[in-house]
């Protein structure tokens, strides 16, 4: 998923998430909202910080990810950490819940973004970073870095 894609519009990205895991896959999904929560994400009042997701009884949910209530919605504003229904295929859900199982993995919610209008949620199969492995991540992103500030000096 590419933000230049035609028709997509990234609205919010869970950096963190990049931060704190390693992504092995990723997945769209729909998300099931109310009114309200449509126009709030549309005005990009949505944080993805310490989102992750869950699978209940069949269902998957994506559980900590907060949107504002909307300004203008009055009675029609929802909670804004309410568990929200994710919409993918069951054969999928059941997959990935054996793996999240089975490997010790987590499912983190990468970005939310339009697609045609409608609004998606990127998902990540994830696995943890240790603290040397962000060490690690660090310091190549530092003498990446580097090199590129040699590389403009020497121009």
């Amino acid at each position: 998923m590419s933000p230049k894609t035609p028709g997509i519009k990234q609205i919010a990205q869970n950096r963190k998430a990049f931060h704190d895991y390693f992504i092995l896959e990723r997945y769209e999904a729909g998300i099931e909202l109310f009114g309200t929560e449509v126009k709030s994400i549309r005005a990009g009042n949505v944080n993805l910080k310490d989102s992750y997701c869950t699978v209940k009884d069949g269902e998957l949910f994506a559980r900590n990810l907060h949107i504002s209530p909307y300004e203008k919605g009055n009675i029609f504003n929802r909670d804004p950490l309410r568990p929200k229904r994710l919409l993918m295929h069951k054969r999928e859900i059941n997959r990935l819940y054996g793996r999240l199982k089975q490997e010790g993995l987590t499912l983190v919610p990468l970005s939310i973004y339009l697609k045609n209008s409608l609004v998606k949620v990127e998902l990540g199969l994830c696995k943890g970073k240790k603290l040397h492995d962000k060490r690690e991540a660090a310091a190549r992103r530092d003498a990446g870095r580097e090199m590129q500030k040699s590389l403009k000096e020497r121009s």
